[in-house]
């Protein structure tokens, strides 16, 4: 019988959670070498690919998707095994997709708080659009998916909500009427983003980006210093206090929309669905 080593399985999983070979290979401890020479011996022992080569970045094969969900099954059981064996209590770990213009330092603290309901709780928290983590979550990639859209979505979720979004500035913010609007930006695929391009749009505004940022931090920073303005959810303007445009000269904003969706199967059921309820109850305190 074919027995196949368990760290092979995990550089698939590993590679495949991280989209690349390189963080796979500084998350294991080891070299890209090695990682890429444990995926090949893998397929050896299958006796087919389980990665894609025709498609850009990693991509797995029909049989890889299912090597790679069955592989994750069996390295939570191998996982629970070595922590029973040490004597501590098995935690899950929550793999949790995040908006890339959400990940700021609200959210790192709502996780670390909810350690209080479940103290051996782990996380994995990864930041891409919202199409990208929901195909993710179907495909057991991702636990916990919390999305925000600039329409409203035909998605499944355990919770939704709607958030107004507003237009920010600041005494600074220096604005030619008969100019394109300096927009600060994300410069990522941001729900915020795209409703402020389609709004400017739909009355025939040009804009210019003039300040983009990964980090919500140097964005509004970015803003009060006057390089242009930026659209955001009400509750996320007012936390930051920032000045939210009432009766400027830009068009209005329809709303935002706000989703969690959950793996409603498998390992961490539980505490999956119990970090989606706090996590919505964070939500909506901080929109009051």
């Amino acid at each position: 019988m074919l027995n196949i080593p368990t760290e092979l399985l995990r550089a698939l999983v590993t590679v495949v959670e991280m989209r690349s070979f390189t963080k796979a290979a500084q998350s294991l401890g080891v070299t890209q070498p090695a990682v890429s020479a444990q995926i090949k011996r893998l397929q050896y022992l299958l006796g087919y690919e389980v990665l894609d080569k025709s498609a850009p970045g990693v991509s797995l094969t029909p049989r890889g998707e299912i090597v790679a969900n069955n592989a994750r099954r069996l390295l939570s059981v191998n996982d629970e095994i070595v922590q029973m064996a040490s004597g501590r209590a098995a935690g899950p770990c929550i793999r949790v997709g995040v908006p890339r213009d959400y990940a700021g330092s609200r959210l790192p603290m709502a996780l670390a708080k909810f350690r209080e309901r479940w103290p051996g709780v782990t996380y994995n928290v990864s930041s891409q659009g919202a199409d990208d983590m929901l195909r993710d979550l179907e495909q057991g990639e991702l636990d916990l998916v919390l999305a925000v859209f600039a329409e409203e979505p035909k998605i499944t979720a355990r919770h939704m909500w709607t958030d107004e979004a507003v237009w920010v500035h600041s005494s600074a913010t220096k604005f030619d009427p008969d100019g394109p609007v300096p927009l600060v930006s994300y410069g990522g695929d941001s729900a915020c983003q795209r409703l402020a391009v389609a709004a400017l749009h739909r009355a025939g505004l040009d804009c210019n980006f003039v300040f983009t940022a990964h980090s919500l931090v140097s964005q509004t920073a970015a803003v009060e210093v006057g390089f242009g303005v930026m659209v955001m959810p009400r509750s996320r303007a007012i936390r930051n206090r920032l000045s939210i445009w009432e009766d400027g000269p830009l068009p209005k904003l329809p709303k935002l929309y706000g989703a969690i969706c959950i793996r409603e199967s498998g390992a961490g059921g539980t505490a999956i669905a119990d970090l989606a309820d706090y996590l919505n109850d964070q939500i909506r305190d901080n929109a009051r």
